[in-house]
């Protein structure tokens, strides 16, 4: 018999730094989800991708067992990194802070192609390309 799931818990958690602290501590002592348990997992999923903010789902069940899939980084964060900017444009539409190349637009959608809406490549381009164009980045070529 499969397992009762008491909750599906959405974190964004630097990679290889999990910590006790907030947000992954109150959120998952709340379920009496073993902190630690987590934090040594994801920390170890997560190396070699320091730097980087993930998204994780966690799975927890009944009997206080969890489950955890790591997403890929959001778009924006991809973006930013791609034309190393330290945060984007305050003004979308308006105001362009940096640019990057078609190619690097399509490493990001390949990277994100999973956790996108589509599986056609093209479509995922559109999507990361609309992204990038609301934060104030143009994409060359």
């Amino acid at each position: 018999m499969a397992k009762k799931v008491v909750a599906q818990i959405k974190l964004y958690i630097p990679a290889g730094q999990a910590n006790p602290a907030p947000p992954v501590g109150p959120a998952l002592g709340q379920y009496g989800v073993n902190i630690m348990q987590f934090c040594k997992q994801f920390n170890e999923k997560t190396q070699g991708k320091e730097g980087m903010i993930l998204p994780v789902v966690i799975t927890v069940y009944e009997d206080k067992s969890f489950t955890f899939i790591i997403k890929s980084p959001p778009s924006s964060v991809l973006l930013k990194r791609a034309a190393n900017l330290a945060k984007a444009s305050g003004l979308s539409g308006k105001e362009i802070i940096g640019k990057i190349t078609r190619k690097q637009l399509e490493e990001i959608a390949k990277l994100k192609l999973k956790d996108l809406n589509t599986t056609d490549l093209k479509q995922a381009i559109k999507i990361i390309e609309g992204t990038a164009r609301s934060m104030g980045i143009t994409v060359e070529g």
